[in-house]
C-alpha cells in the first residue's frame, strides 16, 4: 500500500480536557471523518546521543530541531512494517521523511549502521546517524491515538493523544504497553496538522471554549519526567560525595 514518505506543514499543538474534546469532535462532525484505522496504539522509539543531546536542544525551543525515531502502529515482530523517521522544525514548519522496513532491518540500519538502503531519504538518515555517531535507543514511548481528515479533500487533519506512556527499558516495538504518563488524567494532546490555514470552524469552536495552542514535545516531556531528574538525582549525589571528601 502505497505511503507518504515527505511532509511539510505546520503541527499545532493544543492540552485539552476529555470534555473539550468532545465539544470538538461535535463541532468537527459535518467536516471530518475518522481514518479508515480507527483508533490506533503507536509505539515509538527516540534515538538520542548518550549526552541526550538532541532533547537537551530541543526543549530550548531553538530555530531549527531535529530527532530521530522508528514508529510502528501496533505490536510489532521482526517482519511487522515500522516507519525510520527523520524529523525537522525550522521556524514552525514541520519537515519530515520517512521510509518503511520490516523492523529487523531498522534496528539493523540505526543501531547497528547496515543498510541496503540508497535512497534520497536513506541518505539524509546516513548523515544523521553519522554526524551524531552515538545515536542509540533511549526511550519507548507510546499513545492511543484518534486521527481525522477533512471531507473536502484539503491536508487539515487533527488528532487527539491519549495514555500517553514513556519509558527507558525494555525498549521494543513488540514489548508490552506500559511506563509513566507524561499528562494528567483526563487531558488529551490534540494537534492540528495542514500546511495552510485553519477553517473558520475550528477556529470558532477553539475561541469559544477557551482554546489556546502549547508549546509540548512528548519525547521533551519524557526527558523531563524520567531522564533529567535522575541525572540531576546523580549529579547532587555526586557533589555530595565531593563536598565530603
Amino acid at each position: 500500500m502505497p505511503f507518504q514518505t515527505v511532509f511539510k506543514r505546520y503541527e499545532v499543538k493544543y492540552i485539552i480536557t476529555s470534555e473539550q474534546k468532545q465539544k470538538i469532535l461535535e463541532a468537527m462532525n459535518p467536516y471530518m471523518k475518522l481514518d479508515k484505522y480507527g483508533r490506533t496504539t503507536i509505539r515509538n522509539l527516540y534515538f538520542d546521543t548518550d549526552t541526550f543531546l538532541l532533547i537537551r536542544r530541543s526543549i530550548e525551543k531553538p530555530v531549527y530541531k531535529e530527532k530521530l525515531r522508528i514508529r510502528s502502529y501496533g505490536r510489532t515482530n521482526a517482519n511487522s512494517t515500522v516507519f525510520v523517521e527523520l524529523k525537522k522544525k525550522h521556524k514552525h514548519v514541520v519537515y519530515k521523511r520517512r521510509i518503511a522496513l520490516p523492523e529487523h532491518e531498522a534496528i539493523e540500519w540505526l543501531c547497528n549502521r547496515n543498510s541496503d538502503n540508497y535512497t534520497q531519504i536513506s541518505q539524509e538518515i546516513d548523515y544523521f546517524l553519522n554526524y551524531y555517531k552515538t545515536l542509540h535507543p533511549t526511550v519507548f514511548l507510546s499513545y492511543e491515538r484518534e486521527a481525522f481528515y477533512a471531507n473536502d479533500g484539503s491536508d487539515f487533519r487533527l488528532t487527539f493523544d491519549d495514555s500517553i506512556l514513556c519509558r527507558q527499558t525494555d525498549l521494543s516495538l513488540a514489548a508490552d504497553i506500559y511506563g509513566t504518563p507524561i499528562l494528567p488524567e483526563n487531558m488529551v494532546l490534540m494537534e492540528i496538522k495542514c500546511a495552510g490555514g485553519i477553517p473558520l470552524w475550528m477556529t470558532d469552536i477553539l475561541s469559544k471554549e477557551h482554546i489556546y495552542k502549547t508549546s509540548f514535545s512528548k519525547y521533551g516531556t519524557a526527558y523531563k519526567t524520567l531522564i533529567f531528574p535522575q541525572k540531576h538525582k546523580i549529579n547532587s549525589y555526586n557533589m555530595l560525595e565531593v563536598n565530603n571528601v
